[in-house]
């Protein structure tokens, strides 16, 4: 990667088999798959098209092996227009392999998945000139073991970082939390890791003067923010047809990454990651329905959104 990149990203890429079917079966039931489809998936793969896709410049570095899966997931990111010139070689690495089943009546997805394969970077392979050249980096859950060094070299460069967590079964992760600029997570996470039970109050509970921006996100009920640990402010979700929410709160995340890469402020982030993702949940798939910039501010203003507190 010899160009600047606005945001470079560490952790989950995955191959998604999509199942569409008219409501979620049963035990013991039968039924007929409406639609299959593959795609690309992931926490960090699916945020980092997003940032494209919403006007900025994107890198991957992961561990992706020979096999179909891995060529598979290197080309998706590639034709969506992320850069994979950092991506490591592993003959034995994979990426996560997910089948998603699609509820048509609802709109909500289940994933079963399989990490067979799948691993980070090793210590030795994190280096400083890796991050040099991004303005914004991602991590999410997945890095226990890389996930401090990549964070520690982001802020001794002064490159903000953006995590996104959605699991707390290492304690390498919560150790992780403090360091982490921009944190945005769903209410199930901030739940467990802080005990409350209000969105404000698990705001107020993982913010500070010392995080640019907490987030807590909500599905429908949009998501609740306050930055440098001050006043918490409710962002509702814009109201649209929900057909599959598979990758909404990745899209948010890659989103809000694009803004704050581009010198945006936290309110216009959270407007756009919202919009984004409201309008992602519309069509089928995590990466598909993905919406590129024109079509985020034209649906802001049609929405009457104000930039203005």
């Amino acid at each position: 990667m010899s160009a600047r990149c606005d945001v470079l990203g560490f952790g989950a890429v995955a191959v998604d088999d999509l199942i569409t079917v008219d409501r979620h079966p049963l035990p013991g039931s039968k039924m007929p798959v409406r639609h299959r489809q593959r795609q690309g998936g992931g926490l960090a793969g699916t945020a980092l098209v997003a940032a494209v896709r919403l006007g900025a410049t994107a890198a991957y570095c992961g561990v992706l092996g020979d096999d179909d899966l891995s060529r598979f997931t290197r080309q998706e990111l590639e034709r969506q227009g992320v850069d994979c010139a950092l991506v490591l070689c592993d003959p034995d690495a994979r990426p996560i392999h997910s089948l998603v089943i699609v509820d048509l009546s609802t709109g909500d997805r289940s994933i079963l998945f399989s990490m067979a394969g799948v691993r980070e970077p090793t210590l030795a392979e994190i280096t400083p000139h890796l991050l040099s050249r991004s303005r914004v980096v991602f991590v999410d859950h997945t890095l226990v073991e890389t996930g401090a060094r990549i964070v520690e070299l982001a802020h001794a460069q002064g490159i903000p970082v953006l995590g996104d967590f959605e699991a707390a079964r290492h304690r390498r992760v919560l150790a992780l939390l403090p360091q982490i600029d921009h944190l945005i997570v769903g209410t199930a996470f901030a739940a467990e890791v802080t005990g409350e039970r209000q969105p404000e109050a698990m705001v107020r509970a993982l913010g500070g003067p010392d995080r640019a921006c907490c987030v807590v996100t909500a599905g429908g009920q949009g998501c609740w923010y306050a930055e440098r640990g001050g006043e918490v402010h409710h962002f509702p979700a814009f109201r649209v047809e929900v057909v599959d929410t598979t990758g909404c709160g990745d899209v948010f995340h890659g989103a809000y990454a694009a803004c704050i890469a581009g010198g945006h402020s936290v309110r216009r982030a959270i407007a756009v990651a919202t919009a984004a993702a409201g309008l992602k949940a519309t069509r089928p798939g995590g990466r598909s329905g993905i919406p590129d910039l024109p079509t985020v501010e034209r649906f802001l203003r049609e929405q009457g959104y104000d930039e203005q507190p």
